[in-house]
């Protein structure tokens, strides 16, 4: 199905190929999963099979890449629309028309297909996707998951032999990831098309894949192979993966259901600790009382859009040095609220102070130190044509020390170039320089609107350790995430929203852990009854759990 011959590309301007010498065979009727460090090339190598890279982006392309018969370089995308399908990170950016009926006919249309087999097309593709009942819907109206799935619909209605997805989770919550994931399963197993994307978050896709191909940049020669022969030793790996390889589990398992299944002994060994060291009565936990030092206090708060609230009565109090995620179901507020504390939407009703301060009276310097909000897109606060501009005017715009953003970004990111566009940059290296330019100004409070999106999880865990010394600093932090990983590892409360009201808040065992949605990866293998009310005795990563019961 898709060939790649010594291919190498190379940008314009670049000082070093994007993808270099890069050989591989995708066979039909397969998923294969593209991995690798934020700015590898994996969306140039899933452009490169559309045709996009370089007909559209620009730069040379050496070596072939051949889809379906048909070589890339002398077929430009409009030539390949009939035999590829590209579904991208943000589906609202893709699509054209107001329904979800007209979407997916809208391809059909360009491609001259006559109408009685539209309809036919259509028909087929709602009930495969369960899209049936949103047939009339707005897209605007639907949730991520949703619109995610319309998104597939709309390039399925093609019949593409070969479907291209860059991050299709990135920005779901669980259980909408696992919906368009299921959807992609069973795209492969009954229609046999061959599918291809691009991920960060491998906990949720490993499962599903046939191969992996690893990008481990830096010039290091790509591998392509099973998911185990890569997972074995690849320097990108998920929470199953790094638990099973420090307890030297064979086969190495690839999802919770293979690791519960050898997770027996590590499970009792767990359950005998809690019972020695823990009394049973001390696990109850609670809320922590409102603390004197108080930054962010809302009271009765509900916000909406013309006559729709979103948000309903929130009462929210965060203290200084406290780390808090708001988690929830897409559509749920998360952003809103955010936005809210950020002094972007005025509240209807109730009241909202951030270091004591109405944040939407806030301008300045008093903003920058005070609040700082990283949105979900990037590019809302990235101004500048070059990354060494927009990190020299963080500085000029907060009292902070010169040169405090650009260290900041390296630490974050050290493969990005001061000269770079922040547009050329990839979607995990944008954010981070967003991250950068927000944090130097070391404000009270910052607002992280789902700070792992597009990251790898090298730039993660370095992300991870700037929240925790800002907190250990004072510094409130408040994001906004379906990470449940990173929220496992650096929360100390987590708030869950659901239509609009707070349903949960409290620390992050007590929460998560009662949650089958939420719960982080060693929580699900771990899990049992015995545990089920030790919530506060119960690891949440690898790490923690290695340092209590060590190595085997």
């Amino acid at each position: 199905m898709i060939i790649l011959d010594r291919v190498t590309i190379t940008y314009p301007g670049a000082t070093q190929p994007a993808l270099s010498d890069v050989s591989l065979h995708i066979p039909e009727g397969e998923m294969s999963l593209v991995i690798g460090p934020t700015g590898s090339g994996k969306s140039t190598l899933l452009g490169a099979m559309n045709g996009l890279v370089p007909h559209f982006t620009g730069g040379t392309l050496s070596g072939s890449v051949v889809v379906a018969g048909r070589d890339t370089a002398m077929h430009p995308p409009r030539d390949l629309a009939d035999v590829v399908g590209v579904v991208r990170q943000d589906p609202m950016a893709s699509f054209v028309t107001d329904t979800v009926e007209e979407e997916l006919a809208y391809t059909m249309e360009s491609l001259g297909i006559p109408p009685a087999t539209m309809r036919q097309r259509v028909e087929e593709t709602l009930d495969l996707l369960a899209l049936e009942h949103l047939r009339d819907r707005a897209l605007l109206t639907l949730s991520a998951g949703e619109r995610q799935r319309v998104a597939i619909g709309a390039v399925l209605t093609a019949h593409p032999r070969l479907l291209v997805l860059d991050e299709p989770t990135s920005a779901l919550d669980p259980a909408a990831a696992e919906e368009v994931l299921a959807a992609l399963q069973r795209l492969v197993h009954d229609l046999g098309l061959t599918v291809v994307l691009a991920e960060h978050r491998l906990e949720r896709v490993l499962e599903f894949a046939d191969s992996v191909i690893l990008l481990p940049g830096g010039g290091r020669s790509i591998r392509m192979g099973s998911p185990a022969d890569i997972m074995r030793d690849s320097p990108i790996a998920p929470a199953v993966i790094r638990l099973g390889r420090a307890q030297g589990w064979q086969p190495l398992p690839l999802s919770v259901r293979d690791a519960r299944r050898q997770a027996g002994a590590l499970r009792q060994c767990v359950i005998d600790r809690a019972q020695h060291q823990v009394p049973h009565e001390t696990q109850a936990q609670t809320s922590p009382a409102v603390p004197a030092d108080l930054t962010v206090d809302v009271v009765k708060m509900t916000v909406g859009y013309s006559e729709t609230p979103v948000l309903r009565d929130i009462d929210l109090t965060v203290r200084r040095g406290e780390v808090v995620a708001i988690m929830g179901r897409n559509g749920a507020g998360k952003s809103t609220l955010l936005r809210s504390l950020a002094g972007i939407h005025r509240p209807q009703r109730g009241s909202i102070t951030v270091s004591g301060l109405d944040p939407a009276q806030l301008r300045g310097p008093a903003l920058t130190t005070s609040i700082g909000m990283v949105p979900q897109d990037p590019m809302d606060i990235l101004t500048f044509d070059r990354v060494d501009k927009e990190c020299a005017q963080a500085d000029l715009d907060t009292p902070a020390t010169a040169g405090r953003a650009a260290a900041l970004l390296s630490l974050l990111a050290p493969e990005i170039e001061p000269h770079q566009h922040p547009r050329d940059l990839s979607e995990g290296q944008r954010l981070a320089l967003a991250l950068a330019v927000v944090m130097s100004g070391v404000p009270h409070v910052v607002l992280l609107d789902e700070p792992t999106r597009g990251l790898d999880y090298a730039m993660k865990a370095r992300l991870a350790d700037q929240l925790r010394d800002m907190a250990a600093a004072g510094h409130s932090v408040l994001l906004a995430t379906h990470d449940v990983e990173l929220t496992a590892e650096v929360a100390d409360r987590v708030i869950v929203l659901a239509q609009g009201s707070i349903v949960a808040d409290g620390p992050v065992a007590q929460v998560v852990l009662a949650s089958p949605v939420f719960a982080p990866t060693v929580a699900k293998v771990l899990q049992s009854p015995q545990l089920r009310d030790l919530p506060g005795f119960l690891p949440m990563t690898p790490e923690s759990l290695s340092q209590l019961v060590g190595s085997p």
